[in-house]
């Protein structure tokens, strides 16, 4: 197990650029400019991040190989419900349930399902829902957009506005396009670029410690651009 340990180091050995989105300063509205990050805050998100990275590649690693992406990006998607927080309007807060939503055809789901099995956060459990038509999309907590609904993605993101739902994707430009949280591959690994001001138009805030771990951060709403 200890080599394991090194290669969970290893993994999440995050840079500060990435060859798709250089990151910008952006501005966390609680805590100021991001500038640069002290080790302790970057290692204290990891460590967070890690615990559940792990738990759905158990199958993987009986087999001495790491996550897949898919299991990569399900930890994420799970673990993102920890890092934002949502407006305490009156129908979220008698909600019982997070909701983590997936529209399009994508291995992100069933790795998902199998991760949020059995598991609560902030005393809720966990529901993941698919979806096929937009007018059902606004449901959800968090929506995880697969590739394969690009074409689509102007008319999804159109039938979200004024909700407060967690936009997320892994296909190419997804930020640029109004999207939140972008997937993207740096060094073979999985990151995340962040639009803080999409989120913050959706009333969500998102925490420093998922920022500090993140490829790029942008503010849309500052007129930050690459």
């Amino acid at each position: 197990m200890r080599a394991n340990g090194g290669d969970v180091r290893r993994f999440w050995k995050f840079k500060r650029r990435s060859p798709r989105l250089a990151p910008v300063r952006a501005t966390d509205r609680a805590s100021g400019p991001l500038g640069p990050l002290r080790l302790g805050t970057r290692l204290a998100g990891a460590a967070f991040f890690l615990a559940a990275v792990w738990m759905p590649a158990q199958r993987s690693m009986r087999a001495q190989q790491g996550p897949t992406d898919s299991e990569v990006k399900a930890a994420y998607l799970f673990n993102f419900l920890k890092f934002v927080d949502w407006p305490d309007d009156a129908a979220r807060v008698t909600q019982t349930q997070w909701v983590l939503g997936v529209v399009g055809d994508t291995p992100v789901d069933e790795d998902l399902k199998q991760l949020v099995t059995g598991k609560s956060i902030r005393g809720r459990e966990l529901e993941v829902k698919n979806f096929t038509t937009i007018e059902d999309l606004r449901g959800c907590h968090i929506l995880f957009i697969g590739a394969s609904e690009k074409k689509r993605l102007p008319a999804i993101l159109a039938g979200l506005h004024g909700s407060s739902v967690l936009t997320v994707a892994d296909m190419d430009h997804f930020v640029e396009s109004g999207g939140m949280i972008q997937f993207v591959i740096q060094d073979s690994r999985v990151r995340v670029a962040i639009d803080v001001g999409a989120a913050s138009r959706a009333h969500l805030k998102v925490s420093s410690k998922l920022l500090s771990l993140a490829a790029a951060v942008i503010d849309s709403a500052a007129g930050a651009k690459n």
